[in-house]
């Protein structure tokens, strides 16, 4: 065979192509434009709640078998378990038929004293009923996505609350679900009032879900804070609506720094909850700001 005949080219396992540093550093640009475009243009919430809404009934059927489990595991119920439960509820009933005797009689005499001192009255949030369809798969984000979105009324920022205590709030809203970031994530503040001493703090919590807490930042080491001690929100952010149960303090140390070491734990079930609240404010801050 003539010698210019023969085929030079190497075999394609060894064609390198591009280099893999000029792959690495082309990417790297494009995820820090495309990063860049998010924060200033805001191009990605939109193909988000395209995405959830296209997802959401595969979502939905994926979660069928989830809720077959649990509706099998309520139903085969030990009956002797349920009783003690229900006598435990009657109890609770009853203790709680106590307080809010006492809690009308004091909201009725709060209601006379602000409208004696010229007080604006205060108005309560719509509270919306909702079910925790799944945990963000987020390990550095503690979050939970509910059933309600934007067709029922839920907007960001809104505070959501099991039976116990507040357990975060709204961050993400798509048009039939919304994402929820729990209490204890480390990037939520909330503001805190101690019922017994009249302090106000800001509650952080500490990202850990098995082991949720809260700490109260910059407490002075002459703080009157206490073991025991319940946390109630302050309404002063105008996000949290005041009065709402936290957390109750656990622990009380003071630092060499001139701050007080303060740990509360959250009340609210932040691993097992399954059915919370959504208080919307809506409504209530517009007849608010209709009325003045």
């Amino acid at each position: 065979m003539p010698p210019g005949t023969l085929d030079r080219t190497p075999p394609p396992f060894f064609k390198q192509g591009t280099p893999a540093l000029t792959k690495l550093l082309l990417l790297s640009a494009l995820a820090v434009l495309l990063m860049v475009l998010d924060v200033r243009l805001r191009l990605t919430p939109p193909l988000r709640s395209a995405m959830a809404t296209v997802l959401y009934p595969v979502q939905w059927v994926a979660l069928q078998p989830v809720h077959a489990v649990r509706w099998v595991a309520g139903y085969l119920t030990d009956v002797h378990a349920a009783r003690q439960q229900a006598e435990a509820a009657q109890r609770a009933l009853a203790a709680q038929a106590d307080r809010a005797g006492l809690v009308e009689h004091l909201a009725q005499e709060n209601r006379e004293l602000r409208a004696l001192l010229g007080l604006r009255e205060q108005l309560w949030p719509q509270a919306l009923g909702a079910e925790i369809l799944y945990a963000l798969p987020d390990p550095y984000r503690p979050g939970v996505v509910i059933d309600r979105g934007a067709t029922h009324g839920v907007q960001p920022g809104d505070t959501v609350m099991d039976g116990l205590g507040v357990l975060g709030q709204v961050t993400r809203v798509h048009p039939w679900s919304s994402e929820v970031t729990l209490l204890v994530d480390r990037r939520l503040a909330v503001p805190v009032l101690n019922t017994r001493s009249g302090e106000r703090y800001l509650a952080f919590g500490n990202g850990d879900l098995d082991a949720p807490l809260l700490t109260l930042r910059f407490v002075p080491a002459q703080t009157n804070s206490a073991a025991g001690d319940m946390l109630v929100t302050s309404g002063i952010d105008g996000v949290y609506p005041p009065g709402l149960p936290v957390a109750q303090i656990t622990q009380v140390e003071p630092q060499g720094s001139g701050f007080a070491w303060v740990e509360a734990r959250p009340l609210a079930r932040v691993r097992d909850a399954l059915h919370v609240l959504v208080l919307q404010r809506r409504d209530a801050d517009t007849r608010r700001a209709q009325g003045g």
